[in-house]
Formats: structure tokens, C-alpha cells, sequence
């Protein structure tokens, strides 16, 4: 029946490419079949049919195309032995010259799966000859597929340095080629080149003669590219090179060329090395960087291209632990102040994601005079982007700086940010009210009820917390209002049922009997369940059951069955069998027989879950 179902399918497939069957989805059916087909087939059948098969097929269609290119790979156990798998390189050849990038790669993909699983004997006869041919196709597409194996064929032939006189000529043969595709007249042909420079040295690495002699040779005429699109990938090429040769002929013949492309005309090459730099400056070591790269690096912030200042801006927290505190301060930290006032709000975004992390190199004195005021103006930065930004690495400054600075420095700010006009961003300072919760406690200055009133408007810090709770149970966004009553859940979790039962549960009292709004009072009912998963039995019995209970006879139905998904929870907070649990059952039973449909069938899930 597996045979028969098989060989339909096999049927099918041949009738569909040699019929042209018009509809892309049934062809695409069939070559997702392929490894099935295989299977039952068996290796022979398959190198023999299945194989000539894939060759023939001529598709017009990129996306069945890019499908075989795929899954041919997945083919390699059913062709039989390693000795056999070069049979499934012909039709990925093919494959790998037709015009469409996407399925160039993908063949070239597969062309190197396929590959890594030849031995050297078949490396030799098949998977080099391959190599050499693509290598000097007419057409470039070729040419450009030929750059991404070279690699692996060179890795293959030369492994362990054990060849014989063939190896070492076909060694010679495929470096000669790849040379020549670096000096290729079309720019897509060295752009692949450029991109595979790095990949071929490495397959290399024991050979320093050769990538001192021959590798760096290309390397230089690649940086020297008319085309900018070369020279940018020659950037990567400036790190994976740089790992492979010493000291010396890093700083001769790679660092010159990084300090070079960090002045190029073209912004995008600037923008790549923006990207590297830093990677490069790990590489050669801080003593050495410190001379050339930091001062490009520096330049490099101060660049006319807002995406060059992005990619540069990026990297502030990583170049300040690689500087050091000094130069930091003297070098880095004055332009970064000018970053936080850029006119690209890009780059003030990328800024504040990073700037706080220099934090801890800097130290506490020289963070709050010189990187908590630029904290500050990007906290109140008009771009949300950017405050969300800032938000996110608050806790991060908490260890440098201590937390009674940073409390009081911020308290203005987390006023103003509770009512901003981005849902987003009062999400993300209710998300971090518990991180700074956690690190300062419950008596520090945001948290605490005898607080100082040395703000302005002399309010008192429980004032401003309680202020801020009421404004987020209240928000007219329902995201917002849920993140507020998990905020009161994970904040009595932290400070403990007796600062819930004076702080926070009598507003919840005063919001159910007061706010017109039942979507309001939907949150606090929800929010009754939250606290009764946290507090003692004892505050439900006296505080939270009386005030749900009071508010199971609310106007509005979605009150109601709010109220019955907490008593729910807070009959499982109590202990079996207690006067509180029979009471809270009768009030659920009461629920049951509600008006509303909806209220019924929520008080009888609560009800049917004791």
C-alpha cells in the first residue's frame, strides 16, 4: 500500500512538471514530497529516476524553484552511501546558475550540505570539477554561486594537510580561480567574492604563507573597490581576516584599511564599520585601538549620516568598557551629550537602549554628573521610542548610582511618564514600578508612608504612589488597567499583606462605590482576586470578601461575574471548611441565579470548582 501510495505520488509529480500542471500549489505539494518518495523508491530508483528526474525539470516558477533547491539536501540518506551523494550535485548545479538570487542561495545551500558529506575521493572527482566549472561559467549568476562553495571544497581537499601531488594541485587550481573572481569584471561577482573572503581563509588557516601572501593580496584590491557595495562587505573581511593573521600584519595591513573605511565617501561603508569596529578593536587589543580606532570610533559618532550615528551610538556602552574611565569621560561621554540631542530620533533611540549600560565603568560620582543628566533628557524626549528605551534599563543604573538618588531623580519623571500620551510607555513604567520595588524596599523614598514632601508640589511619596495606581485602574486603555492590577499583585507580593490592606484597599474600596465607569470597577473586581491570591486569610475575611461582596450586587452584569471569578480565588486563598468559605459559596450561590446569563454561568464555575 506505502509502494503504491508512493509510486502515485512519484506519478503525480512527473505529470505535473512534464504537463506544466498550472497550479503552483499542487507542484509545490509534490516536491514536499520528495524525501517520502525517496524513501520508498529506494537508493537505486532514486539515483536512477528521481535524480534525472529533478535534472530534466524545468519550472518557470521561482518559488517551486527555491522548493527543490531545499529539499534536495534532504536527500543525501536515501541515495545511499557517502560514496553516493555527489549524484544529488547535478541538479543543484543547474539550479544554482538560473537568475533568481533567492534560489541561487538556497542551491548553494544544499551544493555545500552536500558537499561536507563527500569524502575526499569524492570531493576530488565531482564536487571540485563543480566547483571549477561554475567558477568560469559565461554568465555570472555562476560565477556568484562559485564564490560560496569554494570553502568547503578547499576544507575538503586540504583537510589535515595529508593530500597527495592531486590535492595539492587542485588546491592551487581552486585558490588561482577564487582569485580571479576577486578581480571579476562584474560587481555581483565581487561582492560574493568579498562576502566568501573570510570563509576561504579560514578553510585555509594553516597555510599563513598563503593568507599572508595571497589572501590579504585580494583583501586589498577588494577595499580598493570602485563599487561601494564591495568595499562594505570587505568591512566583515576586516574582522574574520584579523583573527587569522598576527599582530604584525594586523596592524600593517587591516587596521590601516578600517581607518581608511571610517572616512570612506560612501556612508554606507562607514555605517559597516560602525557595525565592526568594536570587534576589531576586541581583536587587536585596547592598547593598540587606543592610538587609531577609538579616535575613529569618536568620529564616527560625530558622522554626518544619522544611520552611521545608529550603528555608532550602538556601541557607546561596549567603547566606554573598552576605553576605560578616563577616556571615557574626556572623549566619549561629550559627544554622546550632543547624541541625546541629535535631531535624528532614531538615534537618540539607539542611545538610550545602551547608554546607561556605561554605568558601571564610570562609577557612581562621574554616573550621576555626567551620564544621569543625559538619562534625564531622554526620559523626557518626545519620541516614545525613546522613553521606552530609557525605561527598560532603569534597574541597570540602580547598582552604580543607589537607589535614594535615583528615587528621587526619577519620581518627576515617573509623574510625568504615568500620563503619557503613549499607552506604551505608562505599560513600561507600570512594569517597572516592582523592579525598583524590589531593589529600594518599602521604606524608600517612592514606597514609603512617612516619606519626605520635597517635591514641588508637596506631596507626600505614598500620595504620588496611591495617585499613580488610581491613574492606571482607570486608564482608558484595557491593557494598561490589567498591568495595574498585576502592579498591586506583585507590589503586595513584595511589601506584604499589611501594606496592601493600608494602602491599596481602600482605594479599590472607594473606586467600586464612587467611579461612574464599569469598566473601572471591572479592573478593581479583577484586581480583588489578584491581592486575595497574596494577602493573609485574615484580610480577606475583613476587608477584600466585604467589599467583593458588596460589590456583587453592582448594576452592570460584567461587575458581576468579574466578582465571581474573585471569589473564585478567594475561596481557594481560605482554608476548607471555614466560616469565610461558606460565605463566600453563598454568595456565588446567590450569583447563580443572577439575571444575566453570562453572570450565571461564571458564579457556576467558581461554585462547581468546590
Amino acid at each position: 500500500m506505502y509502494l503504491l501510495l508512493t509510486t502515485t505520488c512519484f506519478n503525480s509529480l512527473y505529470r505535473y512538471y512534464y504537463h506544466q500542471s498550472e497550479d503552483v500549489r499542487l507542484r509545490l505539494n509534490s516536491i514536499s514530497r520528495l524525501s517520502t518518495i525517496a524513501a520508498a523508491l529506494g537508493p537505486e530508483r532514486t539515483r536512477n529516476e528521481l535524480v534525472p528526474f529533478l535534472v530534466d525539470m524545468n519550472d518557470d516558477d521561482d518559488e517551486c524553484l527555491m522548493a527543490v533547491a531545499e529539499h534536495i539536501p534532504s536527500l543525501v540518506t536515501s541515495v545511499g552511501e557517502d560514496e553516493f551523494v555527489h549524484a544529488l550535485l547535478l541538479p543543484l548545479e543547474s539550479l544554482s546558475t538560473v537568475e533568481e538570487t533567492v534560489v541561487r542561495q538556497k542551491a548553494v545551500e544544499g551544493l555545500v550540505k552536500v558537499g561536507e558529506r563527500c569524502d575526499r575521493a569524492s570531493a576530488m572527482e565531482h564536487f571540485c570539477p563543480l566547483v571549477k566549472r561554475l567558477a568560469t561559467g559565461e554568465w555570472f549568476t555562476a560565477r556568484v554561486s562559485a564564490c560560496g562553495l569554494f570553502a568547503c571544497a578547499l576544507e575538503k581537499v586540504s583537510s589535515n594537510g595529508n593530500g597527495g601531488e592531486e590535492e595539492k594541485k587542485m588546491i592551487v587550481q581552486l585558490r588561482s580561480l577564487f582569485g580571479q573572481l576577486c578581480d571579476d569584471e562584474t560587481p555581483m561577482v565581487r561582492r560574493a567574492a568579498a562576502t566568501n573572503l573570510g570563509k576561504v581563509a579560514e578553510a585555509s588557516v594553516e597555510d599563513k604563507q598563503f593568507i599572508n601572501d595571497e589572501v590579504l593580496k585580494w583583501f586589498g584590491k577588494l577595499t580598493a573597490d570602485e563599487q561601494d557595495s564591495v568595499r562594505l562587505l570587505a568591512v566583515d573581511d576586516c574582522v574574520s581576516l584579523s583573527k587569522l593573521v598576527s599582530e604584525e600584519e594586523r596592524l600593517k595591513s587591516i587596521v590601516p584599511v578600517a581607518l581608511k573605511f571610517s572616512s570612506d565617501t560612501s556612508w554606507r561603508v562607514r555605517y559597516a564599520v560602525a557595525q565592526q569596529i568594536y570587534e576589531l578593536c576586541e581583536i587587536i587589543g585596547a592598547d593598540f585601538a587606543r592610538e587609531d580606532l577609538f579616535p575613529a570610533y569618536e568620529n564616527l559618532l560625530e558622522d554626518a549620516e544619522a544611520e552611521v550615528r545608529i550603528a555608532a551610538a550602538a556601541k557607546v556602552s561596549k567603547f566606554c568598557a573598552l576605553a576605560g574611565p578616563e577616556r571615557s569621560r574626556e572623549n566619549i561621554i561629550p559627544r554622546v551629550r550632543e547624541l541625546a540631542k541629535d535631531a535624528s530620533q532614531h538615534v537618540r533611540a539607539a542611545l538610550a537602549s545602551v547608554v546607561m549600560e556605561s554605568a558601571p565603568t564610570l562609577g557612581k560620582e562621574e554616573t550621576v554628573n555626567q551620564l544621569l543628566p543625559i538619562f534625564l533628557v531622554l526620559l523626557k524626549d518626545e519620541f516614545p521610542d525613546v522613553r521606552l528605551n530609557v525605561i527598560g534599563k532603569l534597574d541597570q543604573v540602580n547598582e552604580v548610582i543607589g537607589v535614594d538618588t535615583l528615587s528621587k531623580e526619577l519620581l518627576p519623571a515617573i509623574k510625568d511618564l504615568a500620563e503619557d500620551r503613549h499607552w506604551r510607555v505608562r505599560l513600561a513604567i507600570i512594569e517597572y514600578i516592582p523592579i525598583l520595588a524590589t531593589q529600594t524596599g518599602e521604606s524608600s523614598f517612592l514606597f514609603s508612608k512617612e516619606a519626605s514632601t520635597s517635591d514641588s508640589e508637596n506631596n507626600s511619596a505614598e500620595d504620588v504612589l496611591n495617585s499613580l495606581c488610581l491613574r492606571w485602574l482607570a486608564d482608558p486603555v484595557s491593557s494598561i488597567r490589567q498591568a495595574a492590577g498585576q502592579n498591586l499583585q506583585n507590589l503586595t507580593a513584595l511589601f506584604g499583606s499589611a501594606w496592601a490592606k493600608e494602602h491599596v484597599i481602600p482605594k479599590l474600596e472607594s473606586l467600586l462605590q464612587t467611579e461612574k465607569n464599569y469598566l473601572v470597577r471591572v479592573t478593581v473586581a479583577s484586581t480583588l482576586g489578584m491581592l486575595a491570591e497574596k494577602v493573609d486569610e485574615g484580610d480577606i475575611t475583613g476587608t477584600l470578601f466585604p467589599i467583593a461582596k458588596a460589590a456583587a450586587a453592582d448594576s452592570v452584569a460584567n461587575v458581576r461575574f468579574n466578582i465571581a471569578k474573585s471569589l473564585e480565588k478567594m475561596a481557594k486563598s481560605v482554608s476548607a471548611g471555614s466560616a469565610i468559605r461558606t460565605e463566600i459559596l453563598e454568595v456565588l450561590d446567590g450569583l447563580k441565579a443572577d439575571a444575566d446569563v453570562d453572570v450565571q454561568f461564571y458564579a457556576s464555575e467558581a461554585r462547581n470548582a468546590f
